[in-house]
Parts: structure tokens; C-alpha cells; sequence
């Protein structure tokens, strides 16, 4: 009888840790920018709203995911929902460029195939990552930057919108506080070349890009992410966001990552890239390939954060900033969003 008890307690516990595994096997994975985000500096509605839309983008990934969609399907679906939302640097609550206008950059790729397409630099489109997905799919080519990346979202037939759509009053007022504090920082340095390094003083105003990695019913990740770039950004600056294997990249053999913080050094290291090498060839989870990747970023002197999604449902977000608006959602359907450190 004792015998039969230990087998009974010890299945029991075994189908514990077994169900237990299966709850914390993630499917979606998204954040909103990294930054300096205080809970001091957060008004109790703000932190609600941004909370709110995080659940709200989780929700309509899952959604595409439980009717039987593709990863690229609910990483399209969530990321239309933070552009739409002016509370994020993407779509409707892009930065400012210096000349006052509003630049968006994104990219999406399918891990199954390693198809991928981003856009860059572009005005009237209203969801970048539907543009992204469309050079993906409709062409042969895998980045269309500008004019020529507009032309090609309307023949596609992609929703145009007049460039005014993107103007938010908190955004223009952030282009106007970056301008103020370039020109005393300039007359301080009386003329340092330094000082004239694009991005350099202002860097912590770019922050709020969007990004998801998704993993769906056949087992096949998708990643995207959306910007409207830095604030104050000059000379048709492009970022980390569209460039694959910088911001943005997804292999089913690794995991899916999407970054967000100051691109210049996500470029050059090629974050998103790197930690999928340090997978494949050096056989680390993702957890450690990530948190060595963001180490190279912080060490050159760059801040920010990033999500990744592996095919074994094991996620991880880290950062090196105050916070990082960000979410993740389980297969059972468990949705977890956090905002600080």
C-alpha cells in the first residue's frame, strides 16, 4: 500500500510539473520601447493606458493564433494595434524628424522560410508592418525605402493616409525640447565636433518602438517590429528597426528577436543576428545568447532592450535601461505585462 501511495504522489507530482511546463510555454512575445521609464514620472492613467493597449495587442496575436492563423498573421495583427495607438514611437504615435515630419521604418520575417521585408523612411503609410510584409510576399526584394517603398504599398493596396495623420502634440512638443537642447548644448561646446554627432545628447527621445515574435500551431515563428525612428533625426536617418539582423530577426531553428533602443549600436553589432548565431553554432538558450548580445550594446555605450522567442516556447526581455514597456502571453492564454525594472 505505501508503495502504491509513492507511485500515486509521485505521478501526481509528475503530471504537476508537466502541466505546470505546458502553462509557461510562450507563444507571444512584444514590447513598446525601452528607456528611461520611472514609475515616479508615471501618472497612475498613463500607466493604465499603456498597460491597456499592451493587453490589447497580446489579445489580437492570440486571437489570430487560436483560429488556426500564421506567426506572421498575429505579428501583423499586433503590431497594427501599437501603431495604431499614439501611446508608441510607431505609426500614429511616431517622433518628429528635425524638419518636422514623421518617418516610419519596419520590418517583419517568417521564420519557416527566412523570407523577410522591411520599409524605410516612408510618410504615408499608415501601418509600416503591413508594408513590410507586402515587399515580403508581393515582391522579390526584401527593403524599399522612400517614395518608391509609397508607390509600392498603393499598388499593393495598403491604406494611405495624408502625412498629418501622424502629428501627436506630445511628439511635436519632444521634437521642440530635442531642437532647444541641441542648440544650448551646441553653444556650450562652441563648436565641438562632438557635439554635432547626430543622436548623441538626445538618444533617450527615440525610444517606444513596437516589436512582436509570435509562435504559432505548426510551430513556426514570425518576428516584427515598427518605429518612427529618434527624435530630431536628420539627413533621412534609418535605424536598427528595418535592417535584418539588426533590430529584426526570426529562424525556426533559433528563436525570433525584435529590438528596440538606440539603433546605431544595434546595428553595429548586428544584435538580432548575433543571438541567433550564438544558438545555432554555439548551442546557448536564448536567454543567455540575448543577455550576451545587449552586454556588446551596453558595453560600446548603447541603451535599450529587445525580445526573443524560441520554438521551444522559451522567451526572454531584457534590458539595460529604467524600463521597457513590454508583454507576453502563454498558450493557455496567461497574459503578463510589466513596464519596469
Amino acid at each position: 500500500m505505501k508503495l502504491l501511495k509513492l507511485l500515486t504522489l509521485f505521478l501526481f507530482l509528475a503530471l504537476s510539473l508537466q502541466v505546470s511546463a505546458q502553462q509557461k510555454k510562450y507563444i507571444m512575445v512584444i514590447h513598446g520601447g525601452a528607456g528611461t521609464i520611472l514609475k515616479k514620472n508615471m501618472t497612475p492613467e498613463k500607466e493604465a493606458a499603456y498597460i491597456a493597449v499592451l493587453t490589447q495587442a497580446l489579445q489580437a496575436g492570440y486571437a489570430e493564433i487560436k483560429a488556426g492563423k500564421t506567426s506572421l498573421d498575429a505579428v501583423e495583427a499586433t503590431i497594427h494595434v501599437m501603431e495604431n495607438d499614439p501611446h508608441f514611437n510607431a505609426g500614429k504615435g511616431a517622433v518628429f524628424t528635425h524638419d518636422g515630419k514623421n518617418e516610419l521604418d519596419a520590418a517583419i520575417m517568417d521564420g519557416k522560410t527566412l523570407m523577410a521585408g522591411s520599409v524605410a523612411g516612408v510618410t504615408t503609410i499608415k501601418n509600416p508592418i503591413s508594408a513590410a510584409r507586402a515587399v515580403m510576399e508581393k515582391s522579390e526584394h526584401v527593403m524599399m525605402v522612400g517614395a518608391g517603398a509609397e508607390q509600392f504599398a498603393k499598388e499593393a493596396g495598403l491604406e494611405i493616409v495624408d502625412p498629418k495623420y501622424f502629428w501627436t502634440k506630445e511628439r511635436w512638443d519632444g521634437l521642440q525640447k530635442a531642437i532647444k537642447e541641441d542648440s544650448t548644448k551646441a553653444v556650450l561646446d562652441h563648436g565641438n565636433k562632438k557635439s554635432e554627432l547626430l543622436g548623441i545628447k538626445n538618444h533617450d527621445y527615440k525610444f517606444g518602438t513596437v516589436g512582436c515574435v509570435a509562435l504559432d500551431k505548426a510551430g513556426n515563428l514570425a518576428a516584427g517590429t515598427s518605429t518612427g525612428g529618434m527624435t530630431n533625426k536628420k539627413y533621412g536617418r534609418v535605424g536598427d528597426a528595418p535592417v535584418i539582423g539588426a533590430g529584426t530577426y526570426c529562424n525556426n531553428e533559433t528563436a525570433g528577436i525584435s529590438c528596440t533602443g538606440w539603433g546605431e549600436f544595434y546595428i553595429r553589432n548586428v544584435v538580432a543576428k548575433t543571438i541567433s548565431d550564438l544558438m545555432e553554432y554555439k548551442g546557448l538558450p536564448v536567454a543567455e545568447a540575448s543577455k550576451i548580445a545587449l552586454d556588446k550594446v551596453g558595453k560600446m555605450g548603447g541603451d535599450g532592450g529587445l525580445i526573443a522567442l524560441d520554438r521551444q516556447g522559451n522567451m526572454t526581455m531584457p534590458f539595460n535601461t529604467e524600463g521597457m514597456y513590454r508583454g507576453a502571453i502563454t498558450a493557455d492564454g496567461k497574459i503578463e505585462v510589466s513596464i519596469y525594472k
